[in-house]
């Protein structure tokens, strides 16, 4: 329940007035069909009505095709409303009105997706690791889980879930919910999410999906050929669980469950409570990109506990997640391995900068919550926002600082919050009782200004400080390749060093790099976009055989879009690029395929 003191304006996003009607439950009952690439069945929605005087409930959509709305009475019959959709917009999707004469407490909508819903990819055996069976999955946030359940779409409304699934038979299913491991889908799959949740929080799967548990309340799943990978790399999954349980409080989902999708995956994790989805991308063979799993638990409490009202206020669910992360790592690798990270993460905000026009640098813009053009930069708020909450630990202590931010999760869990409300409570629970720790002037710094303030204190690792001096010498040809120290270089040091020397090092450089070290056909992804990256700039073209395997099998946009955007600066790959695309671009989700196609259109 929000607190009376902060009248929430309507998410802009949403056509839902749920300061008139909110949906309390879901249940769907849908059938998966490969060939036609859809879902369709029912959703049957919860109400509870607001306003008295209310004669109208607006869902979301996108792409649905609506073909019947009904209503059930006392005695369980199920009577037809009258429904319409309204003009589509190419970011709202379509309001669907229902005209829900006498407030009814639930209705039914049938329905079903289209082909091209925006949330759900449908892979062809091929795109799949055995080849054998096709797989989909889906990917709600930020606006797109109206394009597969007509419901109320924004963060500031929150419902359970229940839902029965057909699927092929050989198939899994599985989704943000009690994941039965020892299911068989003997009518239907069957699923119940007893918390509730926003709708970007909705998901699905269903593919050729084996499972192997970690602990007494965590699993992975993945495709059954990468089940033994996934498996080694998540071992610790259930030390962080307890390393952020001793520092925010008990885990509150009931299990933490993970699944490894395909690489066409387009972002590294999505955070859906009890089944977080991940990126194969981030399987390393050494555990050496686990932060990844940090970051998505962290999200059990900043998030998913307590989520953003609206998408204006991102910066509260990743920006405290980043932060948290952090924390959590700190915890269980230890003091120097948390201060590498956060070290080469600020470094990468701060170059980001240059690319961020300064208007879309704050936290969150001042102002009406009418318009996402208002809003800030999707990703400077992650380590913009946990730099924000450093400053805040570091100088008022963590005696001070932890209590402070665990008590924000226990007071807000399962609330939808805005800025003004955290801002309201870092002013009476902290900055009133310790005024030393920030001024409002830097306060408003923070929050709306462009850049880091000045005042920002930088993480300094004393091991990356070593590394300068190498890199230095490196770059100037005073230190040979066969005499760089890397024998103990972890994965944080070699992308630290190859984000330093992008765009300074040269084609024979980089071509004693990758002889020495093999870092074209490495297996962490992170060191090897980031010598890709770096060797396109210098135009090193004798990597354009790996760079074509990992942009023919990797989707994720953080590494994909890079790529093909430092490809198109020059006329010699430009060709070359835009032949890759033309065959990678069946094998990316629907939202990488934009993005690219986008860089492509403006060069």
């Amino acid at each position: 329940m929000q607190c009376s003191a902060f009248a929430l304006a309507l998410d802009p996003l949403s056509y839902a007035d749920y300061d008139q009607v909110k949906m309390s439950a879901l249940h769907m009952d849908l059938k998966a069909d490969f060939k036609k690439k859809t879902l369709s069945g029912y959703a049957d929605l919860s109400l509870t009505w607001l306003d008295k005087n209310a004669k109208a409930l607006d869902l979301d959509t996108r792409d649905l095709v609506v073909s019947k709305v009904q209503t059930q009475d006392a005695k369980g019959a199920w009577t037809t409303l009258a429904h319409s959709l309204g003009k589509a917009d190419a970011e709202k999707g379509q309001a669907l009105h229902i005209h829900a004469a006498g407030q009814p407490a639930k209705i039914r909508i049938h329905y079903r997706t289209s082909p091209g819903a925006a949330a759900l990819q449908w892979l062809t055996p091929a795109q799949t690791m055995s080849g054998k069976r096709p797989f989909m999955f889906s990917q709600s946030q930020l606006l797109d889980a109206r394009s597969w359940v007509p419901v109320q779409d924004t963060p500031a409304v929150r419902f359970t879930y229940s839902a029965r699934i057909d699927a092929p038979q050989g198939l899994r299913v599985v989704m943000s919910a009690d994941n039965d491991m020892h299911a068989t889908g003997k009518g239907g799959w069957q699923f119940k999410m007893p918390q509730a949740i926003p709708s970007y929080l909705l998901a699905i799967a269903i593919g050729e999906i084996d499972v192997r548990a970690l602990g007494s309340r965590s699993a992975v799943y993945a495709e059954p050929l990468r089940i033994k990978d996934a498996a080694y790399e998540f071992a610790d999954t259930e030390k962080m669980i307890k390393a952020a349980e001793s520092l925010y409080g008990p885990y509150r989902w009931g299990r933490y469950d993970m699944l490894v999708l395909p690489p066409s995956f387009p972002i590294g994790g999505m955070e859906n409570p009890r089944l977080t989805f991940l990126t194969p991308t981030m399987i390393a063979g050494d555990r050496s990109l686990v932060d990844l799993i940090a970051h998505e638990l962290a999200h059990s409490w900043s998030g998913n506990l307590v989520t953003n009202a609206s998408w204006k206020h991102f910066w509260l669910n990743e920006g405290f997640t980043t932060y948290v992360t952090t924390r959590i790592i700190e915890s269980l690798y230890g003091e120097e391995v948390a201060t590498m990270n956060l070290q080469l993460e600020q470094e990468e905000a701060m170059l980001s900068l240059g690319d961020i026009e300064a208007a879309k640098q704050a936290l969150l813009t001042k102002g009406p919550d009418t318009s996402s053009k208002e809003y800030a930069d999707d990703g400077l708020v992650y380590p913009k926002g946990a730099w924000f909450l450093r400053t805040l630990e570091q100088r008022a202590g963590r005696a001070v600082f932890d209590p402070f931010l665990r008590g924000w999760f226990d007071q807000h869990a399962f609330q939808s919050v805005t800025s003004d409300q955290f801002v309201a409570y870092l002013r009476k629970n902290l900055l009133e009782k310790n005024p030393s720790v920030m001024s409002e002037a830097e306060l408003e710094e923070w929050l709306y200004a462009p850049g880091i303030p000045s005042s920002a204190p930088r993480a300094v690792s004393s091991r990356l400080a070593r590394l300068d001096a190498d890199r230095d010498a490196w770059l100037k040809g005073t230190l040979a390749t066969a005499k760089l120290d890397t024998k103990n270089w972890n994965a944080t040091e070699w992308m630290k060093f190859l984000n330093d020397i992008d765009g300074k090092a040269s084609v024979d450089q980089l071509k004693e790099l990758d002889i020495a070290f093999g870092l074209a056909k490495t297996r962490n992804n992170e060191v090897a976009f980031r010598f890709y990256r770096a060797s396109i700039k210098a135009g090193y073209r004798d990597v354009r055989e790996p760079l074509n395997a990992f942009l023919m099998s990797v989707g994720r946009q953080k590494f994909v879009k890079p790529l093909y955007a430092a490809l198109l600066k020059s006329p010699q790959d430009k060709a070359w690029a835009e032949g890759v695309f033309k065959k990678a671009k069946v094998r990316y989700h629907p939202a990488t395929q934009k993005s690219v196609s986008a860089l492509m259109t403006a060069k």
